[in-house]
């Protein structure tokens, strides 16, 4: 089975934002604000990269997709990153609807197959264990029989932490939530051209059967200034705990996220 990660960077376009701008000229200032800009390649560089760098089953697709306005020297830095992946695929894109555009985006790097397709979503502040693609094509290999009668099913690996990152290392909070990107995937029919950026995640278990695994720690979602879904006043604080180095050492164990490495980046920054 194909398994597709996506991974939307800085992408300009008609939603997939929960905040609000008047028009794509303000959008793109708070994009490309060059603060922002920084901190979104050093949670990408030492979260969300390192793991899938590290993956058991490097048999897997990650298309980045960001936005044909980004300005150059933050593409070829983007380019540079990711120059040692071969599951790597940079797509630019011109603004359009969002969802629309992902669609187009994943179908476009998606097989002819009789197989079902795999479909998961991150953003560049978020990371999967490094068994992730492992497990989810053995739940998918589980589920076959029954996913001959359903059109698409969302497999849920909800078990992970939040984590902050910053020049003092890592710190973190566990979470147990249903339908968390990253670990949440989509296994589509081969006939169903839809894909896993057509549905918002939280409402998943509306839509379509829902299988979840628990019981293993399976992503890492990046908790800072820059999230999306903390824009808004009303949003809980979450209290973030530094690892202790059995925690560092954990970590580097199951998502390949050396805290070293984050400590180096953000001081040098």
């Amino acid at each position: 089975m194909q398994v597709i990660g996506i991974c939307r960077f800085s992408y300009l376009g008609f939603g997939g934002f929960q905040i609000e701008h008047r028009d794509l000229a303000e959008r793109a200032g708070f994009l490309y604000d060059p603060t922002r800009m920084e901190e979104r390649f050093r949670t990408f560089e030492t979260l969300t990269l390192p793991p899938l760098r590290a993956q058991t089953d490097d048999d897997f697709t990650l298309l980045i997709v960001t936005g044909h306005s980004l300005p150059a020297p933050y593409l070829e830095r983007l380019h540079a990153l990711v120059a040692d992946m071969p599951q790597v695929v940079i797509q630019t894109h011109a603004p359009g609807k969002h969802r629309q555009v992902m669609q187009e985006a994943i179908n476009s790097v998606r097989r002819t197959s009789k197989e079902p397709c795999l479909q998961f979503r991150m953003d560049d502040d978020d990371a999967v264990a490094r068994v992730y693609v492992e497990r989810l094509r053995a739940a998918a290999h589980d589920l076959r029989k029954f996913a001959r009668n359903h059109r698409h099913i969302a497999i849920d690996f909800n078990q992970g932490y939040l984590v902050g990152l910053g020049a003092s290392g890592l710190s973190a909070a566990p979470t147990l939530h249903p339908l968390t990107t990253a670990a949440l995937a989509l296994m589509l029919k081969p006939s169903v051209n839809l894909s896993v950026m057509n549905f918002a995640h939280q409402k998943l278990a509306r839509m379509m059967p829902t299988v979840t695994l628990t019981g293993e720690d399976m992503l890492l979602r990046g908790h800072n200034a820059f999230n999306d879904s903390r824009q808004k006043p009303g949003v809980t604080p979450v209290d973030l705990i530094p690892l202790d180095p059995a925690q560092e050492a954990l970590f580097r164990q199951v998502y390949n996220v050396d805290a070293d490495h984050v400590r180096r980046v953000y001081s040098a920054s």
